[in-house]
C-alpha cells in the first residue's frame, strides 16, 4: 500500500467509516505478514489520535450474560449521545483453531445501531482471554472517534488479568449465588476489579442477587484495593430490564475523572503503552526464533 493509500484509508477511519475500521482490524489480526504489515503501516499514523475514550474491559463466568449486560451498556452510553466500539472476544476451539463468534448476534439491538461498532475477534488461544491483536483494535476505533471502547473477554479465570494491562475500567460480571464472599470468583481477578457487578437481579433472583452483592461486599473489605484513588463497588443490575445501567455507567465517569485528577489515568495509559511494547518485542522474538 503506498503513502497515498495508507492517507486515505486513515482519512476514512478519522471520518468514522466503520467499513474502513473493520478492514484494518482485519489487516493487523491476519497471519499473513503483508496484511499485518499494511495494518501496522496504518495504525501508526494512526496513534496519535488516539487515547481519548473510555477503556472498559468485561469479564466473568461463562453464562453470567456478558453479552446482554454490554449490550444494555452499549444502549446507554449512545443514548447519552456517545459513540461505542465493543471489541468481543469469541473463544478459538483449541483443536480447529475456529470459534463461533456469535456476540453480534447475540447484541442484535446495539448492532443495528450507527453510532456502534461491535467486532467479534477469535482469541486464538492467546493467554487472557483477549485476541492477540485487541489493543491495536481499541486503538483503531478510537481514531475513529468511538468515547467509549468496551472489551469483552472469555471469561475463564484467572487469566484474564491480561485485560487490566489495556483497560481503565475493570468490571467482574457474577451471577446471583455465585458462591459465599471470595468463593465467587478467584481471587486474583477480584483484586483487580474496579467494580463487581451482580447481572440477572431480576424476577425471582432479585433477593438473592441482593445478597450475593451484600456478600462481595463484605468480601472487598478485606482485599486491597487496586486503586488508592478509587473504591472499588459492588452493584446489582437487570441487563434485560436495564435497571442499573446507569449506576454502573456513572461509576465509569466517576473513576475516569476521580484518576484524572490525582494523575493516575496518565500514568495507567503509559502503563498500557508499555507493556504493548513489550507484548510486540516478546511477539518478534517469537517469531524470528
Amino acid at each position: 500500500m503506498s503513502e497515498a493509500g495508507v492517507d486515505e484509508v486513515c482519512r476514512e477511519i478519522r471520518a468514522g467509516d466503520r467499513r474502513a475500521v473493520a478492514k484494518t482490524i482485519t489487516l493487523l489480526e491476519s497471519s499473513r505478514s503483508d496484511h499485518s504489515a499494511r495494518g501496522q503501516r496504518i495504525l501508526e499514523a494512526l496513534v496519535p489520535h488516539t487515547g481519548g475514550g473510555f477503556r472498559v474491559g468485561v469479564t466473568g463466568p461463562p453464562g453470567v450474560g456478558k453479552s446482554t449486560f454490554i449490550e444494555a451498556l452499549g444502549l446507554h452510553v449512545i443514548a447519552r449521545g456517545l459513540r461505542v466500539a465493543v471489541l468481543a472476544v469469541d473463544p478459538s476451539s483449541p483443536i480447529s483453531g475456529g470459534s463461533i463468534l456469535g456476540d453480534k448476534t447475540r447484541m442484535e439491538l446495539l448492532s443495528r445501531e450507527t453510532a456502534a461498532f461491535i467486532r467479534p475477534s477469535p482469541s486464538g488461544g492467546s493467554l487472557g482471554g483477549v485476541a492477540g491483536r485487541t489493543r491495536e483494535a481499541m486503538l483503531v476505533c478510537e481514531a475513529a472517534g468511538f468515547d467509549a471502547v468496551i472489551v469483552e473477554t472469555v471469561g475463564v479465570g484467572q487469566s484474564e488479568i491480561t485485560v487490566r494491562s489495556m483497560v481503565d475500567f475493570f468490571a467482574v460480571l457474577l451471577q446471583p449465588g455465585a458462591g459465599d464472599g471470595l468463593q465467587g470468583i478467584k481471587r486474583g481477578v477480584l483484586e483487580l476489579a474496579d467494580a463487581l457487578v451482580v447481572n440477572k437481579a431480576d424476577g425471582d433472583q432479585t433477593a438473592l442477587a441482593e445478597r450475593t452483592r451484600m456478600d462481595h461486599a463484605q468480601a472487598l473489605t478485606l482485599l486491597r484495593p487496586p486503586s488508592a484513588n478509587w473504591t472499588p463497588l459492588v452493584l446489582a443490575v437487570s441487563s434485560l430490564e436495564g435497571r442499573g445501567i446507569d449506576e454502573v455507567w456513572g461509576a465509569v465517569e466517576r473513576h475516569r475523572k476521580a484518576l484524572e485528577a490525582a494523575g493516575e489515568l496518565r500514568e495507567r495509559r503509559r502503563s498500557q503503552d508499555l507493556q504493548w511494547l513489550w507484548s510486540l518485542v516478546e511477539e518478534g522474538l517469537l517469531e524470528a526464533f
